[in-house]
């Protein structure tokens, strides 16, 4: 499994910002790095974004907004077809720089990420042709009344680190498929895909200024873009705390809102359930990109009957996962995005250990591992369910495994955290299965399984989770907004309701 790398810095030479076409550099005099969390080694300097900058990108999305809005659907469709293409010839290149920039190993970026994100582009260029309004009849009886679905406008969005260039299509496709124009803010810490995208758009003929890349920290370019003016829309995903931020700003220009934030997933496992497949579901599902994935597998509710075998399954796979070097041969987990968020896991595992057990991990490797974000694969155990380790999101390798009795006692711990983003029920029992996904409140269900996504299908959360929906058709009605137009079948210039206003007739 290889992939040809290509030299970062003489790639982005020319800066970190892409904007009505052009890569360039920010303006705030601020410089950051991008750094391969696999060695601590920089892989990019480059100049940070401002308030400016956003201002400068918003209006090249201004202007850039009546040729685009104005295309047919079949021409944006077609444009988007051509942007698909454009992608897969370069793939490796995407698979090199998720890689480089995040920690992932090369499996996850060949098979899941790259993949996933350009299928998002082909279906969306599907999608783009299929958005219409609704053909009406005479409600009122001398009126035909029919909707116009129509873009919004220029639209700010705000994408986190852990999926970067899943995240840059999510926020850019159902946009730009509806006819508006975008400025996306990346993660600083992760900016390289989001660029890459922007770049293999224009170069398959989307016009310059319809997509936009502001690379700042969140405090400058982030709350700039949020807060502009002419920004129709925010989009956000990330952390419920700074989603709270985010929904502050924006009610100060009355914009539309979108946001994807935290989540904490159960994993509930009825007594009838298989169990070797929910054991290697729970390893899947909780370290699935180092556990750095807001829909992962967090806390595992196990029926009394099985719970002592799951425990002892997760802990022996989890021991069996290569921790590694995400550019080797066989590495199954690469390191966390930083040491920074890496301490911040060790905090709540290191904490967790005086009201729970760590049956497995719960520490750095050593070795040549040491010098990277690394933290092992881990499994907790007794931890209450009002605990910190239960409740609060970890995003990391980290498992915490709770027993359950009776059926409604399972749903009911399921439930019981602020989050609502995703879960998944393990029985052989349809009935089961059937009032788990009803009751348990989340925006996605899986049953027997959990993580895949497809791009048919939304993808959003209920509670502190957000709301709104990414993918799918059902994203296109987060950008577009709907215009009832009402015509008079009549010609008669005294109506009769002017009455109520004027005479008696």
């Amino acid at each position: 499994m290889t992939v040809q790398r290509f030299d970062v810095p003489s790639r982005f030479a020319a800066g970190a910002q892409f904007t009505g076409g052009l890569l360039g550099s920010g303006s705030t005099g601020r410089t950051h790095a991008v750094i391969d969390p696999a060695t601590g080694e920089h892989v990019l300097s480059y100049e940070l974004a401002g308030a400016a900058d956003v201002d400068a990108a918003v209006e090249a999305a201004r202007r850039a907004l009546p040729e685009w809005a104005g295309a047919t659907p079949g021409e944006r469709s077609d444009a988007m077809h051509r942007w698909a293409a454009v992608l897969h010839e370069r793939t490796d290149d995407f698979v090199f720089a998720e890689s480089i920039q995040c920690g992932k190993p090369l499996k996850l970026s060949q098979e899941f990420d790259v993949p996933g994100s350009f299928d998002n582009v082909s279906f969306f260029a599907g999608a783009a042709r299929s958005l219409p309004g609704v053909a009406a009849g005479e409600y009122s009886g001398d009126h035909t009344s029919y909707v116009r679905r129509e873009p919004l406008g220029v639209i700010g969005s705000v994408a986190p680190w852990n999926y970067p260039l899943q995240m840059a299509a999510w926020k850019i496709l159902p946009a730009v498929a509806a006819g508006n124009t975008i400025v996306l803010k990346p993660s600083e810490l992760t900016p390289l895909t989001s660029l890459m995208f922007a770049e293999a758009a224009r170069d398959a003929g989307i016009p310059d200024g319809v997509i936009n890349i502001v690379t700042g920290a969140g405090p400058d370019a982030g709350e700039a873009l949020v807060g502009h003016p002419a920004v129709a829309m925010t989009s956000f995903t990330g952390s419920t705390a700074v989603g709270k931020r985010v929904a502050e700003i924006a009610t100060g220009t009355v914009k539309r809102l979108h946001l994807e934030l935290g989540g904490k997933a159960p994993f509930l496992v009825f007594d009838d359930a298989d169990l070797t497949a929910a054991v290697h579901g729970a390893v899947a599902g909780a370290l699935i990109n180092s556990g750095q994935d807001c829909t992962a597998a967090t806390r595992a509710y196990v029926q009394r009957p099985l719970y002592d075998a799951f425990v002892e399954g997760v802990a022996e796979l989890m021991r069996e996962v290569r921790v590694g070097d995400p550019f080797a041969h066989g590495t199954d987990l690469g390191p966390l995005i930083s040491h920074a968020h890496r301490d911040r896991v060790a905090g709540f595992v290191a904490r967790a250990r005086s009201y729970a057990t760590v049956v497995t991990g719960g520490e750095a490797p050593g070795g040549e591992l040491a010098k990277g974000a690394y933290y092992l694969p881990t499994l907790v155990t007794d931890a209450p369910q009002d605990s910190e380790i239960v409740q609060q999101e970890v995003f990391g390798p980290v498992l915490a495994v709770l027993p359950f009795d009776g059926d409604d006692e399972g749903i009911t711990l399921a439930n019981d955290t602020p989050y609502g983003l995703a879960a998944s029920a393990w029985s052989r029992d349809v009935f089961r299965t059937g009032r788990a996904e009803r009751e348990i409140q989340a925006g996605c269900v899986w049953i027997n399984d959990h993580i895949p996504i497809i791009s048919e299908m939304p993808h959003g959360g209920y509670k502190a989770s957000g709301y709104g929906k990414d993918m799918s058709a059902y994203s296109l009605e987060e950008y577009t907004q709907l215009k009832h137009v009402m015509y008079d079948t009549t010609g008669e210039a005294r109506k009769d309701w002017h009455r109520t206003v004027f005479g008696d007739h």
